[in-house]
């Protein structure tokens, strides 16, 4: 048995905790690589019964996937293939964010959100051809044919002073797009970290991706003090349980060998299943309450947890990672003895592990 148990009680709780502490701005749940592992439609109904007032995505498949799973609320999708069929997300009545001229003549009939580029190199428009993208949204607005209903970028979050330049950055470009004659409802330049930390980026609407799903979005932020908490476990059913004398060898390689005599439990949960190789020599998971650590190499489909003398039995239920609260390891040490972030722990997780409603 293998699954992620998806406490949508905790999205829940973690929107409207979000939502108390942004207000009087929007928020934007984030649903999109799969709600983040979650599961996107899972999540986006969790949130909305949390108090978001919007849902975002990264692409148009995606906005179209929760749109056929009835989910009606107003979601952003962002992040476009050159052959997207914007058409079909217009129909969809799916806001696109635009972040060239040539995406925002194809978006002819459609509800616009214009990114503007404030300094992290990745998609949005660049700052030379801001005002000329501006002027045009404005003359299509005039006719019709696109309504511009926000402005927005995305933060770099690489410290102080970097974010305060693309503040600046951010408001000249709201400043000319109204001056070219666009009346943007929403302006819109926080994630998690910035919606959190940072109260003068809130603007109109924040964006809350990981934060909604209870993990941290960076170093130095207590989610459990502002009331958030995890909402995947990843567990498994104990596999085979065996004794082993000291010195044996344990997985692949046998980077690891017994120091004692001790008692091994077999774990069917592998990289093929989210949990990350480098984690190996580095991770622990939770039998009965109990922290053990993962030893041995990683692989594809299981992992080897040491478990010492304790009273293990097949079909005991194992916890790789979940709410630190309960004693369970969190996705974050995972992340750390991978050398990695908790968002990649989630969202790695493969399709073959259900996920459960908890």
């Amino acid at each position: 048995m293998r699954e992620a148990r998806i406490d949508l009680g905790a999205i829940r709780s973690n929107v409207a905790a979000i939502r108390a502490l942004v207000a009087p701005a929007r928020v934007l749940a984030v649903v999109k690589a799969d709600g983040y592992g979650h599961g996107a439609e899972l999540v986006a109904r969790a949130a909305l019964e949390g108090g978001a007032d919007q849902l975002g995505v990264a692409d148009v498949a995606e906005a179209l996937a929760l749109r056929s799973a009835g989910i009606e609320a107003p979601l952003l999708a962002w992040l476009h293939d050159p052959d997207v069929d914007f058409g079909a997300a217009i129909d969809a009545r799916v806001e696109l964010g635009v972040s060239s001229a040539e995406q925002l003549e194809r978006a002819a009939g459609g509800v616009v959100h214009l990114k503007i580029d404030t300094g992290l190199s990745r998609n949005g428009v660049a700052p030379a051809e801001w005002a000329a993208v501006c002027a045009r949204a404005a003359e299509l607005e005039r006719t019709g044919a696109v309504r511009v209903r926000g402005v927005w970028s995305h933060l770099a979050n690489a410290g102080a002073d970097e974010t305060g330049r693309q503040r600046a950055r951010f408001e000249e470009a709201v400043a000319i797009a109204r001056a070219a004659g666009l009346d943007p409802e929403v302006r819109h330049l926080a994630s998690s970290e910035a919606a959190i930390e940072a109260p003068a980026l809130r603007y109109d609407l924040v964006r809350i991706g990981i934060a909604m799903y209870g993990l941290r979005p960076a170093d130095g932020i207590d989610v459990a003090a502002l009331g958030l908490r995890p909402a995947m476990e990843l567990a498994a059913s104990v596999a085979a349980v065996r004794r082993v004398p000291a010195g044996e060898g344990v997985s692949y390689g046998f980077v690891h060998r017994t120091d004692r005599e001790t008692t091994l439990a077999l774990v069917p949960l592998g990289y093929a299943d989210g949990l990350p190789r480098a984690a190996t020599g580095g991770a622990e998971v939770a039998i009965d309450g109990r922290r053990h650590p993962v030893v041995g190499r990683i692989a594809m489909d299981q992992c080897v947890v040491d478990v010492g003398d304790a009273e293990v039995a097949v079909g005991d239920r194992v916890v790789a990672f979940g709410d630190p609260a309960s004693g369970a390891p969190s996705a974050e040490d995972w992340a750390r003895a991978a050398g990695t972030i908790g968002y990649e722990i989630v969202t790695r997780i493969g399709p073959r592990v259900p996920r459960v409603p908890g």
